[in-house]
């Protein structure tokens, strides 16, 4: 036998959508005929069953009594059918099914009694069996129908044209509006204050932003006497001054006349220890020779 591939195109059918339609309704006329006459066998012979135990002399209950297999799986194929079309499994549904028709075709089997021929089993297994093979016929048939009604539904494609020949539109992208360009506004220069004759401005001096520079440290010497050396440096241009100049200060400030040494290794040397550069400064011209 060739195997089908799901993918392989199908014929189309050559029958009349109205023969379909009445083949459909026969074959559905048929099996609800053959579910209602195996449903009515088998439940005739478990009428008849509990009748003989323990329903005996209540006939009422003896009829009821059969609907408690029977209806169970009528029930349960109703829920295959909605879970089927809903696209889930219904296991509640399923194990209904299977308590209802096991129960049904078990007390059928077991209600012929023992000693009885084998022919006489196989008669009694037979309605229901076939009542539950003929109601989830019908349930079936049912379930088609609805899902060729959904189909009909769908807008139809052309024979051919799959998903990917179908022609792609780009989306319509609306114009962006057009926004008018605006002309830069004219600078205006600042108009020039009137200033009345006889009246004079001050100039505006600029108020600088940087830091001030902190003033520097006082110098304190050792010895006193050094702060009446240091001035001398001071000259235009600055020089260094030579020992008799500095004698002569240091007497004009009170201080007696200190010696060449004293001078120049004790007061100039620890002024120029402290400001290292007044010892490259050249000599006073009155110092030379002295």
């Amino acid at each position: 036998m060739a195997e089908l591939h799901p993918s392989a195109p199908t014929q189309p059918s050559t029958i009349h959508p109205r023969a379909v339609m009445a083949l459909a309704i026969t074959a559905a006329a048929l099996i609800f005929l053959l579910t209602g006459v195996s449903l009515w066998l088998s439940y005739e012979h478990l009428h008849d069953v509990g009748a003989r135990h323990g329903f005996s002399g209540d006939p009422v209950r003896a009829w009821a009594w059969p609907a408690t297999l029977d209806l169970f799986y009528a029930a349960g194929e109703v829920l295959i059918l909605r879970a089927a079309l809903a696209r889930r499994i219904d296991w509640w549904a399923i194990c209904l099914v299977v308590f209802g028709a096991g129960g049904s075709i078990a007390l059928n089997i077991a209600g012929v009694g023992p000693g009885a021929e084998p022919l006489d089993y196989v008669v009694a297994a037979v309605p229901p069996v076939a009542s539950l093979l003929a109601f989830g016929a019908l349930m079936n048939q049912l379930y088609r129908l609805l899902i060729t009604v959904d189909a009909t539904e769908v807008t139809p494609v052309a024979e051919g044209q799959g998903p990917k020949d179908r022609p792609v539109t780009a989306p319509v992208i609306p114009p962006a509006p057009t926004v008018a360009p605006v002309p830069p506004a004219p600078l205006r220069m600042p108009r020039p204050s009137v200033v009345p004759s006889g009246v004079h401005l001050l100039p505006i001096v600029a108020r600088s932003t940087a830091p001030a520079t902190p003033a520097a440290r006082p110098i304190t010497y050792g010895d006193p006497r050094c702060a009446v050396l240091r001035p001398l440096y001071d000259t235009v241009p600055p020089t260094r001054p030579g020992t008799k100049a500095i004698r002569i200060a240091l007497v004009a400030a009170g201080y007696e006349a200190p010696s060449d040494g004293t001078i120049r290794g004790t007061l100039r040397a620890e002024v120029e220890a402290h400001e290292p550069h007044l010892a490259q400064l050249p000599l006073a011209p009155v110092a030379i020779g002295a």
